[in-house]
């Protein structure tokens, strides 16, 4: 935790993009301290997530020209990003598809060219103002809560309780920049 606060207190004295990268750094590292789910949970998705990549990069033509983004939670896949076809984005889909233990796929790949750097910053920036207005929400089970920014479409993933569910999409509208919030929520109630 004495990293995190030296890695936040130099940040903050730099400026801009460092504080964007900085602040990223830190709330990932602040979110992993609070993830309740139990650690072979959260090793099966770390391990899903690495095969659906090695899969999707075996495809020939996505490593070119395109953008994609895997986020696993709770044996659920997101595959976000850009792709230049709609044949490739089909080829993504169904590399996640063959991976053992998936048991859903959502595919929200865009057909369009790869997003800038810029673009990423700025999502990755969105993503860290909703984690920390997330973490300062009181009785919200933030831990059981997986943000993800791509576009400025911002995916939320976990499973939690509707109202939970409901807290939380509320909380990403009101940040600055994002233009559309898709709850992917496996429910409790």
């Amino acid at each position: 935790m004495k990293k995190v606060i030296a890695l936040l207190t130099i940040t903050l004295s730099l400026q801009g993009c460092i504080f964007v990268v900085g602040a990223a750094a830190g709330a990932a590292a602040v979110s992993a301290v609070y993830d309740h789910r139990k650690i072979e949970q959260v090793t099966q998705d770390n391990n899903i997530n690495n095969k659906v990549i090695d899969k999707i990069n075996m495809v020939p033509g996505l490593k070119e020209g395109t953008h994609i983004s895997v986020t696993t939670f709770n044996n659920v896949v997101l595959l976000a990003g850009e792709s230049t076809t709609p044949e490739l984005r089909q080829q993504a889909e169904e590399a996640a598809r063959t991976v053992p233990d998936v048991t859903q796929v959502y595919n929200r790949i865009m057909i369009q060219g790869a997003s800038s750097s810029l673009s990423r910053t700025s999502d990755s920036w969105i993503t860290t103002k909703i984690k920390t207005k997330m973490l300062a929400t009181k009785g919200l089970q933030s831990g059981s809560i997986k943000v993800v920014t791509e576009n400025g479409t911002v995916y939320l993933m976990g499973v939690v309780s509707r109202d939970q569910a409901d807290t939380t999409a509320e909380i990403a509208r009101q940040v600055s920049g994002v233009q559309e919030v898709v709850k992917i929520f496996q429910y409790t109630n």
